[in-house]
C-alpha cells in the first residue's frame, strides 16, 4: 500500500490514517546509552543519529531533557523519605480507624442493634 492514497490524498500507513501511524518506541536504555555518547562528546550528534536511525532534533530533545531534569536526581532520596513518612502514618492512622470501627461493631452486635439500622 502506498503511502499517499491518489483517490482521496489521505496519508496511510499499513492500514492506519494519518494520527494512527506507527512510531518508534525507543527502549529507556537505549535513550540512556546515546545520551550518554552525546554527553561524552566522542561523536558528534550526526553520527549518532545515523548510527542509531534516531532523528538528530529527537536526540537534542532526549539530551535537554536529561540535562534538565539532572538536579532532580539527586534530590528524590529527601523527597522520597518524606513521602514514605507520610503513607507510614496514613497507614497507621487508618489502622486505628479500622480498630475503632471493629470495635465498635463488636459492641453493636452485642447489644443486638443492626448497624444498618442506625
Amino acid at each position: 500500500m502506498s503511502i499517499m492514497d491518489p483517490e482521496n490524498q489521505t496519508r496511510k500507513s499499513r492500514g492506519l490514517s494519518y494520527n494512527q501511524t506507527m512510531r518508534k518506541r525507543h527502549s529507556p536504555d537505549l535513550k540512556t546509552q546515546i545520551v550518554l555518547e552525546m554527553l561524552k562528546e566522542t561523536k558528534s550528534v550526526s553520527e549518532l543519529a545515523s548510527e542509531y536511525g534516531v532523528h538528530p532534533t529527537q536526540l537534542h530533545r532526549w539530551r535537554n531533557h536529561v540535562v534538565d531534569n539532572m538536579p532532580q536526581l539527586f534530590s528524590e532520596k529527601d523527597n522520597l523519605g518524606a513521602v514514605k513518612s507520610e503513607y507510614e502514618k496514613t497507614i497507621e492512622e487508618l489502622y486505628t480507624e479500622i480498630g475503632r470501627l471493629t470495635t465498635q461493631l463488636g459492641w453493636l452486635k452485642k447489644k443486638g442493634i443492626r448497624p444498618d439500622q442506625g
